[in-house]
């Protein structure tokens, strides 16, 4: 078997990659959304892949992955492992868990970072509103994440939260950063104080908190949530558009708390993981399977933080159902160190119209059952998805 073409169409707001085999299968997964500037950086790799045998999924990664990094080149390779590994599952009739050495749980745990509400306002009763519709959700979720800090609107609307320049910039992803106000650390403290209040020790509260902190303010603010036995804290010193590491910060931040501290969902690569795990930098890795390489990555790192009692919970806000698909079967088999991970939806909702395979719900008490289906377990309804395409795809499925 062999690697005939590679495509790519932005389908609704995202990336997805076909390989296409002589075969007659195709592999198919989906680049985070709203990431359409991802398209000619996949297509980038077309060339290095022509004439390989998809099922060899490492020999073909050992052609593009060096080409790889931080965001986006990262995200192309990390796409194209994917759908390398859904078409060798397709070949040869299995789940791609199999092919993995095979799941180790039947349902995977998720958290809600996805499904979320406008908030009404900054203050601590419109936090505690907004878990509250959270947990009202039909998915039962039993693990909630709530962005705060640097990671949220408190940064600019909460009057001197911080000591920085505030000033609003265009660009999702700016790194605000400087010195939190005491007033700042209060009003996060009062804030998950009344999330807390609803959520009580029924439902996981992780926060989701920068990148921007100082490590100073990171470890007061750790140290001033420590009552309130949350999951993690999330990208304080480094993180989501930052393309560094900052293992050694991050373990002087972790050496000081008791509240599990918690980054690499930006991480392209077991080599950027090495010094976070070995050093013990942290006590949570959340790499994404579209950012740092695919998923056979991201179950080798799920490995190595296991043999040094660092646990997983893997990122994917915004994996859509293809991302889906192969977040519960990388999930299923890993060791337990595995927590959850991200749940994602998909954007616009008739992606839900057009592909097939997802259990109906898909989440029940927080939990996925994992797909026996070959390949990732969900594919597309070509007829349907078809009709989605731009006229500049529209030999997409071709």
């Amino acid at each position: 078997m062999k690697i005939i073409d590679i495509r790519c169409a932005v389908i609704g707001k995202s990336p997805v990659v076909r390989i296409v085999s002589d075969a007659g299968i195709s592999g198919y997964a989906q680049a985070e959304t709203w990431k359409p500037y991802l398209k000619p950086h996949i297509l980038a790799f077309r060339e290095a892949l022509i004439g390989e045998d998809p099922r060899l999924v490492e020999r073909a990664m050992l052609k593009i992955r060096q080409r790889g990094g931080f965001k986006p080149w990262g995200s192309a390779v990390s796409t194209i492992e994917m759908a390398l590994w859904d078409l060798a599952g397709k070949a040869a009739g299995q789940p791609v868990h199999r092919l993995l050495g095979g799941k180790i749980r039947d349902h995977v745990r998720v958290y809600n970072g996805a499904l979320r509400f406008p908030l009404a306002g900054q203050r601590p009763e419109d936090y505690a509103d907004d878990v509250r519709q959270m947990m009202e959700l039909p998915e039962g979720f039993t693990i909630l994440k709530q962005p705060v800090g640097f990671h949220s609107p408190m940064k600019r609307d909460v009057p001197g939260f911080y000591y920085g320049d505030a000033s609003p910039s265009p660009l999702h992803g700016a790194l605000d950063r400087g010195p939190v106000t005491e007033k700042g650390l209060r009003h996060m403290v009062d804030c998950v104080a009344a999330m807390k209040e609803v959520t009580g020790d029924r439902i996981g509260l992780a926060l989701d908190c920068g990148p921007g902190w100082m490590l100073a303010d990171a470890i007061r603010m750790a140290r001033l949530l420590e009552p309130y036995n949350l999951l993690w804290l999330e990208d304080m010193l480094s993180g989501d558009y930052t393309p560094w590491v900052n293992a050694g910060v991050y373990r002087e931040l972790t050496r000081m708390s008791s509240t599990p501290i918690h980054t690499g969902e930006q991480i392209y690569l077991r080599h950027n993981f090495k010094e976070l795990i070995e050093t013990q930098a942290v006590h949570v890795v959340g790499p994404d399977p579209a950012d740092v390489g695919g998923i056979a990555e991201l179950k080798w790192i799920a490995e190595f933080a296991d043999l040094h009692s660092i646990m997983m919970a893997p990122h994917g806000t915004a994996n859509g159902l293809l991302g889906l698909g192969a977040l519960i079967q990388v999930s299923a088999t890993l060791p337990g160190n595995f927590i959850a991970f991200e749940y994602t939806n998909g954007d616009p909702d008739w992606w839900y119209d057009i592909v097939e395979g997802l259990p109906e719900p898909i989440v029940v008490n927080g939990m996925i059952q994992v797909s026996d289906r070959p390949g990732m377990g969900v594919d597309f309804i070509v007829e349907r998805a078809r009709e989605r395409l731009s006229p500049e795809d529209a030999g997409f499925f071709d």
